[in-house]
């Protein structure tokens, strides 16, 4: 009766102790994992532009979109696009529209933050008082990061510098408030 006491206590304890050591086998679940989809932000914050001494500053604002895809489990690459404006303006000359079309990296660094770099093709519009306006080309660089606050929806600041036709130049801070599809 002892050994049939022991057997049947052995057996439980292996039965309980079995599902635990299946646990401990199971894969470990990722400690952060690239942005992906289609997302869609409100942007704004600061804008600093000027040429040669010649300086405006003032509030950007706009829209952006774009679509990341995931190439491992913690980078992703993307497309950017986005439109914005600028309430920048001094002695006449006023920064106006801004569009922007590039391609960006981002790494995640924890479950519901990510840091990316960007870069891409920008078209600026400074217009003069009474006068004309005109279209420059250029480039922009940043550097950036999202923080998901609940769901699909997230928040996120981003520096970046655009050069445009005739050495016109932007320093740009921006905040963003976006949701992923």
């Amino acid at each position: 009766m002892t050994r049939m006491i022991y057997c049947t206590v052995a057996a439980a304890a292996l039965a309980f102790a079995s599902p635990a050591m299946a646990q401990d086998a199971a894969p470990a679940t990722p400690l952060a994992a690239a942005p992906s989809g289609f997302r869609v932000e409100l942007l704004a914050g600061y804008d600093h532009g000027g040429v040669d001494g010649f300086h405006m500053n003032g509030l950007m604002y706009g829209i952006g979109a774009g679509y990341d895809l995931a190439v491992s489990n913690s980078v992703s690459v993307g497309a950017d696009a986005e439109l914005s404006d600028s309430t920048g303006s001094k002695d006449g000359v006023k920064a106006g529209r801004d569009l922007y079309a590039g391609a960006r990296v981002s790494f995640a660094v924890a479950p519901s933050a990510n840091l990316y770099v960007k870069g891409g093709y920008t078209n600026a519009r400074l217009t003069i008082e009474d006068c004309c306006s005109d279209n420059g080309d250029g480039f922009r660089v940043g550097v950036g990061g999202q923080y998901t606050i609940a769901g699909k929806t997230y928040v996120g600041a981003e520096y970046r510098y655009s050069n445009y036709e005739g050495d016109f130049e932007r320093h740009q801070v921006a905040l963003t408030l976006g949701a992923r599809f």
